[in-house]
């Protein structure tokens, strides 16, 4: 049940001017300490470091992605679009609102280190002892789970599930406007106002008149932009690289038995995979950079360099490789360690078709956990994008076939004269 606020309130936002919000149950969460936490989790994690604007949150990508949402449903409700089923708005809100509550720090990168899923972590701060478990109460008993349930996409009706994650959803048009606004590109431009209009519920879906299909190309060529241009950037990548290999390096120290001089209570529960919800709510970007921060004086040289490198931006370089194949990297690293280098740290292969970022795929595996967008047709009938767009065709499921190869160029420098000429030539020493 809608509980409205007395007065309207309003956020101002540089990507959409404003957000509305006129419910108590959405202002309540809003007010938790869990959703102000988001504030604290940067949205692009490392891209600052090749970016320099990219300091927006969590926090307001989240505020984007509530505001399109309502923007949908308040369309279908003026529109009395039948398919559309009205009690559900409430949980659609609240879904769009929290979808992002359970990011760590530097959102993607730290996941891949230690396995986590932020969805799960969003599931366990939505039905644990939290602020915002105590807040969606308030509704009903049951309704923590139906907004979890949306998270874990198992929420029936499954349209529900589609404004938050789906191909074209509330989600993925709000990172690609906001992400484009602060990285301070263009890719990332289409017309969000044109594609809220022509969007319809359809059969439990939500698909897209034909009247409307130029706009949806132009969103889907904005997303392949963005990807190739600023997430998939080789420059993030390498600070990703560094991420990732300083806390691969102290958990390794961690299980040695190693006394580090500083060492955050958040962390010795991350490397003992005992962390809680209690914990992890108190662990954001600034924690992570002060642990970072105070290992650069720690006396493993080799973390100390490694946090060093991440905190000034000395950044690992690169070079591109068309051909990749495993007898290349294992002579790599036979000769990285007999040069004294250290190959499983100052060497790293990289392929951009790694991120947990997705490319329009229709017809892959995961098509029932990411159907394709659907048009509806002026003969009533419902086709998948790609069959009725050359534009989409040519773009789906395209990826870059380019390996790229991270090293310390000061260190590799340093030993060149220890590695063999064909090597030299290819990191160009």
């Amino acid at each position: 049940m809608l509980r409205q606020l007395e007065e309207e309130k309003v956020f101002k936002d540089p990507v959409h001017h404003s957000v509305f919000v006129q419910d108590l149950t959405i202002w309540k969460l809003i007010n938790t300490p869990e959703f102000q936490r988001l504030r604290r989790i940067r949205q692009l994690g490392t891209t600052y470091l090749t970016f320099h604007g990219a300091e927006h949150s969590r926090f307001s990508h989240s505020l984007g992605v509530y505001e399109i949402t309502r923007k949908i449903i308040d369309q279908f409700e003026r529109n009395r679009y039948g398919d559309w089923p009205q009690e559900e708005k409430l949980v659609s809100l609240c879904a769009s609102l929290l979808h992002d509550v359970g990011h760590g720090p530097f959102s993607h990168a730290i996941e891949e280190v230690f396995r986590t899923d932020h969805e799960k972590w969003t599931c366990d701060i939505i039905l644990g002892d939290t602020s915002i478990h105590r807040v969606l109460r308030e509704v009903s008993e049951d309704f923590p789970r139906k907004v979890a349930d949306v998270i874990c996409k198992t929420y029936s009706p499954p349209i529900v599930v589609s404004l938050v994650s789906s191909q074209m959803d509330a989600d993925r048009m709000d990172y690609l406007l906001r992400d484009a606004y602060f990285t301070g590109v263009h890719y990332g431009s289409f017309d969000l106002d044109r594609i809220l209009r022509v969007l319809r519920p359809c059969q439990g879906r939500i698909v897209v008149k034909e009247s409307g299909m130029h706009a949806v190309e132009a969103y889907l060529m904005a997303r392949y932009q963005m990807y190739w241009q600023v997430y998939f950037h080789p420059v993030t990548r390498s600070s990703d690289i560094l991420l990732r290999q300083i806390f691969r390096r102290a958990g390794e120290l961690y299980r040695s038995g190693y006394r580090f001089g500083f060492l955050l209570p958040q962390l010795r529960l991350l490397f003992d995979d005992s962390m809680t919800v209690e914990a992890y709510l108190s662990f954001d970007d600034s924690a992570v950079q002060t642990a970072f921060a105070q290992w650069v004086h720690e006396k493993d040289e080799l973390l100390s360099d490694l946090c060093e490198r991440f905190l000034h931006r000395r950044l690992y370089k690169y070079v591109t490789v068309e051909k990749f194949g495993q007898p290349l990297l294992e002579e790599l690293r036979r000769q990285w360690k007999d040069a004294g280098l250290h190959p499983e740290y100052h060497l790293e292969m990289d392929t951009p078709v790694d991120l947990p970022y997705d490319l329009y795929k229709p017809g892959t595996p995961d098509a029932a956990e990411k159907p394709p967008i659907l048009v509806w047709t002026d003969k009533d009938e419902l086709v998948e994008i790609s069959t009725v767009s050359d534009i989409i065709r040519s773009i789906a499921g395209k990826h870059q076939g380019k390996y790229y190869l991270y090293y310390p160029e000061d260190l590799v420098q340093r030993v060149a004269p220890r590695l063999s000429p064909d090597i030299r030539e290819r990191f160009r020493l």
